[in-house]
């Protein structure tokens, strides 16, 4: 039986990762996907949506599962794949959220688990929405922007591959930062009539550091404002 991080004790941040932390509305700015999309994933009531998301709010797995599955849909992967996969790893892992506790990978729109996860043979691949069925491994795509710790993807670059906008529920309790300032202070900085040179002096950031920061608040932002209408 696999033991999940949420079990564990030694790090006291881990318990953090089951509490309730963004709102419905955020997560989906976050991943790029409609508000209404994150909350058929998880079943929730869409009646909650119409109170702007007052009372629903996700955990940190919840959001890592959202933005896991809105990266392999943009890759191409069939929603009744992702589904199999999930129910596969669920049932055979004992994980309540293996999108946010294995690394997946992808290839031909179906969806793989490699061996070192699963105690297979090197170089093997097991069919996660295919019942389980073993391949061996070819060119299958990663994906690249979630970086996985303590078996939990523990840092999600959420601007894309690369990007230094990074949420990891050790830093900041999870807000989207860049190195370690989140970056709702550094919008409300800027728009409080600061200019960039300053506040990246005040945090000792690099411009194109808090550039980056304000381009991804402005997108979220935006992204929140349609979820409203």
């Amino acid at each position: 039986m696999v033991t999940l991080v949420s079990e564990r004790t030694d790090k006291p941040w881990l318990r953090r990762l089951n509490l309730p932390a963004y709102q419905i509305g955020e997560a989906a700015a976050y991943a790029q996907v409609a508000p209404q999309t994150v909350a058929a994933w998880h079943r929730i009531e869409a009646k909650l949506l119409k109170q702007r998301e007052a009372r629903s709010a996700l955990s940190y797995y919840q959001l890592i599962e959202v933005a896991v599955v809105a990266a392999f849909r943009k890759a191409g992967v069939p929603m009744k794949n992702v589904r199999a996969a999930r129910a596969y790893a669920q049932n055979e892992l004992k994980s309540e959220y293996p999108f946010a506790e294995y690394r997946f990978k992808e290839n031909a729109k179906h969806l793989y688990l490699d061996a070192q996860q699963v105690n297979l043979k090197e170089g093997t691949v097991l069919g996660a929405d295919q019942g389980g069925q073993l391949e061996w491994e070819t060119i299958i795509g990663r994906l690249r922007e979630f970086e996985y710790e303590d078996q939990v993807a523990l840092r999600w670059h959420v601007a894309g591959e690369g990007s230094p906008i990074i949420i990891d529920p050790r830093i900041s309790f999870g807000a989207p930062a860049v190195e370690g300032t989140p970056t709702w202070i550094i919008r409300g900085r800027f728009e409080a009539g600061e200019s960039n040179s300053d506040i990246a002096d005040d945090f000792g950031l690099k411009p194109e550091l808090v550039k980056a920061a304000l381009k991804f608040e402005e997108r979220v932002a935006s992204g929140r404002e349609r979820s409203l209408h």
